[in-house]
């Protein structure tokens, strides 16, 4: 696996860029943005369901000012999955260079995932946000987000009709994400529901990183929707019982095991 993105020229930048690497993760993909810092975010917890965070990531950052020519389009075009987040179509230059990429995954035969983790405070309003969102969503062949993220993407929140709302705009399938309820998870012809796993929430920053890691992991696996999304959903749940984010993401044998037993290894 590998990340295309930007950081910046100081030691938050070298910290991310070793920390891809000793976590497994390619770096060959990210450039060093001279002009801007690496962005940091500051987060208050308050267990079991609030979790404000605090972006500085003015006046930009580095991963919303890459150049063309600092991308490199046959990764884009070769990759088995892309995932992009709304986030990145939040400034006019990322929004453009994310379109570019759309048209390589264009004439890609791989799997192309829209995150729609939406932050209001990155954006002037909510419909610029649905605009482009509007702009993409017939590209992708993954949806997925929480109900609020999801209400942003189509205007509709009643899971259920958000899911068909996605479809309808050409997702082959959407994923309703509904935090201690459960996840909804959407195709033309079948339905899923998963009910949330019941833990005791230490943190919950990072569940949705995790369900994200193990949704792609049971799509290139070949997984049934409803193994995939059970294990998504555990994965997200086995990080929620940790203070850490990045470090407390569960290897495929941890997860198995917390699959079968509830228990973390």
């Amino acid at each position: 696996a590998g990340v295309i993105t930007g950081v910046g020229d100081d030691p938050f930048g070298r910290f991310v860029t070793r920390e891809l690497e000793r976590l497994g993760v390619s770096s060959d993909h990210v450039v060093t943005v001279r002009d801007f810092h690496t962005p940091v975010t500051f987060a208050e917890l308050f267990p079991p369901d609030s979790f404000p965070l605090y972006f500085y990531r003015e006046p930009s950052a580095p991963d919303l000012e890459l150049g063309e020519d600092q991308v490199d389009w046959n990764a884009v075009e070769r990759a088995g999955i892309f995932w992009f987040t709304v986030t990145g179509l939040s400034r006019d230059s990322s929004f453009g260079l994310h379109l570019r990429a759309l048209d390589h995954r264009d004439r890609s035969n791989g799997v192309t995932i829209l995150d729609l983790d939406y932050r209001s405070n990155l954006w002037s309003g909510m419909a610029q946000a649905r605009s482009r969102v509007a702009a993409v969503l017939s590209r992708v062949d993954v949806a997925v987000g929480n109900r609020q993220e999801c209400e942003m993407a189509v205007g509709v929140s009643d899971p259920e009709g958000a899911a068909d709302a996605l479809l309808e705009r050409g997702v082959k399938l959407a994923i309703v994400k509904q935090g201690p309820k459960g996840t909804l998870a959407k195709t033309a012809d079948e339905r899923v529901w998963v009910d949330a796993w019941d833990v005791d929430v230490v943190n919950g920053l990072g569940a949705g990183d995790a369900f994200g890691g193990a949704l792609i992991h049971g799509l290139v696996e070949g997984w049934d929707l409803e193994r995939t999304i059970r294990y998504a959903s555990a994965a997200g749940a086995y990080v929620c019982l940790h203070i850490e984010c990045s470090t407390a993401m569960p290897t495929c044998e941890q997860l198995h095991a917390f699959v079968e037993t509830g228990v973390v290894p």
